[in-house]
């Protein structure tokens, strides 16, 4: 699929809100891709946190190839590679390790790399990556110091997340470093679980008008 190939700065920029989903049930997954891509998000994570993860992306991957749909919690190069093979089109790593930047490069799979820290940007900036995740976002210092990093460390683009909902999100945005944000709130475990997905494209359709 073309968007396999599309750099990590690009799929930050297709909306201010990248779902992150827990999914616990594969048969659930479609319907829950078309009601974010109904709502105007055309990016998706899947967490690789439940044994449906893989099988979700693997569904959405050949359902709905206009989907951009990234594997999160992606900890080492075996679930890099599985995420591949699944149909997964980007990788995000709640922190970073050597090894899972060379899993990935070797998956051939767009990494999205996780840091909480400047020491850990910067060591990423140093290894070629200008798009970060900065996880966990509010227990990590906030919106003040990804704000403070704006003119020491200007060319990265931050997607931050956890602890994001719609209310706080526009601070975030506002950000000239934030290119979007991640977050749970757009589709929650009880919409999912209940299949409630009017609810969850109404959700998805508020957040995809949000701005700084």
């Amino acid at each position: 699929m073309a968007m396999q190939a599309t750099p990590i700065t690009e799929i930050l920029a297709m909306g201010p809100v990248m779902p992150v989903i827990v999914i616990n049930e594969a048969k659930n997954s479609v319907a829950l891709a078309d009601a974010l891509f109904a709502g105007g998000l055309k990016t998706i994570e899947i967490t690789l946190r439940t044994p449906a993860a893989l099988d979700s992306i693997r569904a959405i991957a050949d359902a709905r190839p206009n989907m951009c749909i990234g594997a999160g919690t992606v900890i080492s190069a075996k679930l890099a590679h599985a995420a591949k093979e699944a149909g997964a089109h980007f990788a995000v790593s709640p922190g970073t390790t050597q090894a899972v930047i060379d899993g990935c490069e070797a998956a051939d799979l767009p990494l999205l790399p996780g840091a909480s820290t400047v020491s850990e940007m910067m060591h990423l900036l140093e290894a070629g990556f200008t798009a970060m995740k900065f996880f966990p976002a509010s227990a990590a210092g906030g919106t003040s110091l990804i704000r403070s990093l704006t003119s020491p460390l200007p060319h990265i683009k931050i997607c931050p997340t956890g602890g994001i909902s719609a209310i706080s999100a526009p601070e975030w945005l506002a950000l000239p470093n934030v290119e979007c944000v991640g977050g749970s709130w757009v589709a929650p475990q009880n919409l999912i679980n209940t299949g409630d997905f009017a609810a969850i494209e109404a959700l998805a359709t508020e957040a995809a008008s949000l701005t700084g």
